[in-house]
């Protein structure tokens, strides 16, 4: 019984007749030995029967629960219709009732009540080779705000997708909520909320928990990387500038963003025939995304012969206060480098007039902001207008409109996938989906590889290139800005030999560099299979 209530190694009905009777399974299953095959399409039956997409991640997680083979084997089948269920834009309405939809712990909870003994705590993790760990405050979940522990929901949501869509073993993963309390004074009434009822502590009392739980990791799992997500977005910016040079560590929403808004970019003007140094970019938001991904594009136009300077001046952002400007008292120290020195202004068609943007980008949360107007406007100032309303799960504007709007001109990408729209003339126009997890996944699994001393700007630029560079000629004459959903798994190992290429060539592996990076990656993936003889855990 053991065995079968152990989800890494039951096999429920896959179990043999000869793995059955020497682990004592006899009489415990039914008697019928089933292929995995078998199995998941049992499971896509009952998948199928649930009415809506919440039902079916809870149904998905207990799967895991029970056999965590066949959870993978079934997301990894067909990653464009499983990674919406367990990730974006389901994961938005998990999070909303993670403490009322809570079955069973998964990951790690390390509360400010703990301070001085993380390490201890830490130690309580069964597994001891943890190379990742993907940990957050809930302060800024999604369009949710702070949620606290109710945003457990995207670390454990971001691990499954490493392994689903970048092939890292599970074992090597682990989700982390830190809870500070949260500021959302309605959950802490709640009766089924799960977490600290406390507001969070003042800065110089965090930092100091920060610190203890970084230090802590290290001597606990050497060599682990921190996968800092949905933290509140000062304190994003000022632990990635405050660690990144000395841990392994990154920010999905600050470089991930980054880095597949600018493969996106580098992809579509691939269609326009045009240079990035050619480009003018307008950011609707001025958050802790918005900042990573002008921050990673002025890192690409310096690289490209630009001075820093130069590059942002290229770069406007408004936030809902207005344009980033330099009269204003209320920015933060990493909005003012990208002040523009004019007057005041809050009206976004007024401010596309007067800077004139081939980009527009909205990181706002701020859902259907990016009207008709300002649609056309982007069609009159350039030929084929670059359009990414990235907010999730709210897009500024729908690809439906965006591309009726102008024609079937925009070259347009959102954070949610859309489906396909028909023109008139009887074209169809693919949107494409600038999400994270053609990033992340391919990035960890290098990580994991070469098992690399840091996360540099220069290593997050070429994850950019590695996925721009797999979307084919065919793609790019549909207006297909990244490479199919379908492919994620192989875009994924391919990026991730070419990161690990570019990790020993910087220097920043700790491991020898095998003579086929891709035999030797590929030899470390994980494949959700019964081939190999059962055992007892």
């Amino acid at each position: 019984m053991m065995l079968l209530n152990d989800s890494e190694s039951n096999r429920g009905t896959g179990f043999t007749n000869e793995e059955r009777r020497a682990l004592k399974l006899e009489g415990l299953i039914p008697p019928q030995v089933e292929t995995l095959e078998r199995q998941k399409e049992r499971i896509e039956k009952h998948l199928a029967a649930k009415d809506d997409d919440l039902e079916r991640y809870i149904y998905l997680q207990s799967l895991l629960d029970r056999n965590e083979t066949m959870f993978y084997a079934v997301l990894m089948s067909d990653p464009a219709r499983y990674v919406p269920i367990v990730y974006a834009p389901t994961l938005a309405t998990v999070c909303r009732r993670f403490s009322h939809l809570y079955r069973r712990p998964r990951g790690m909870y390390i509360t400010l009540e703990m301070k001085g003994r993380i390490a201890e705590v830490l130690r309580n993790w069964p597994k001891s080779d943890v190379r990742t760990i993907c940990v957050t405050t809930g302060g800024r979940i999604l369009g949710l705000g702070d949620i606290g522990v109710n945003g457990m929901g995207i670390p454990i949501g971001k691990l499954q997708l490493y392994t689903a869509c970048g092939s890292v073993p599970p074992a090597a993963l682990l989700p982390i909520q830190l809870d500070i309390g949260t500021t959302n004074a309605a959950l802490r009434a709640d009766p089924l909320y799960l977490g600290l009822r406390r507001e969070p502590p003042p800065e110089e009392e965090l930092d100091a928990f920060v610190d203890e739980f970084m230090s802590a990791v290290q001597e606990v799992f050497p060599g682990c990387c921190v996968h800092y997500e949905d933290w509140r977005g000062t304190d994003a910016l000022r632990y990635l500038a405050k660690y990144k040079d000395s841990y392994l560590c990154y920010n999905d929403d600050i470089q991930g963003t980054a880095a597949v808004t600018l493969a996106g970019i580098i992809t579509a003007l691939k269609v326009t025939e045009s240079s990035l140094s050619d480009q003018k970019f307008l950011f609707f938001g001025a958050g802790a995304s918005a900042l990573g991904i002008s921050d990673l594009l002025v890192s690409a136009l310096v690289a490209e012969g630009m001075s820093e300077k130069e590059a942002r001046e290229r770069i406007t952002m408004i936030d809902k206060n207005g344009l980033v400007e330099s009269s204003r008292t209320d920015l933060i120290p990493e909005q003012k480098i990208y002040a523009k020195d004019t007057t005041a202004e809050k009206d976004l068609l007024t401010i596309i007039r007067n800077t004139q943007p081939t980009v527009l980008i909205g990181v706002s949360t701020a859902g259907g902001t990016f009207t008709k107007d300002v649609v056309e406007e982007m069609c009159r100032i350039t030929e084929r207008p670059i359009i990414f309303p990235l907010s999730i799960p709210n897009a500024e504007c729908t690809a439906e409109d965006a591309f009726a709007w102008s024609s079937g001109k925009a070259l347009y990408a959102a954070g949610v996938q859309f489906p396909t729209c028909a023109t008139p003339e009887g074209r169809t126009l693919f949107p494409g989906q600038a999400n994270n997890f053609y990033i992340f996944p391919a990035l960890g699994l290098a990580l994991y590889a070469t098992r690399a001393k840091r996360v540099t700007d220069a290593l997050i630029i070429e994850s950019a290139h590695a996925l721009a560079d797999q979307v084919s000629a065919v793609s790019l004459e549909k207006g297909q800005l990244y490479p199919p959903q379908d492919d994620i798994g192989d875009v994924s190992v391919t990026s991730a030999v070419r990161l690990a290429e570019f990790i020993f060539r910087e220097g920043l592996a700790t491991v020898e560099r095998p003579k086929d990076i891709r035999r030797w990656i590929e030899g470390m993936t994980y494949n959700p299979s019964y081939a190999t003889p059962a055992d007892v855990p």
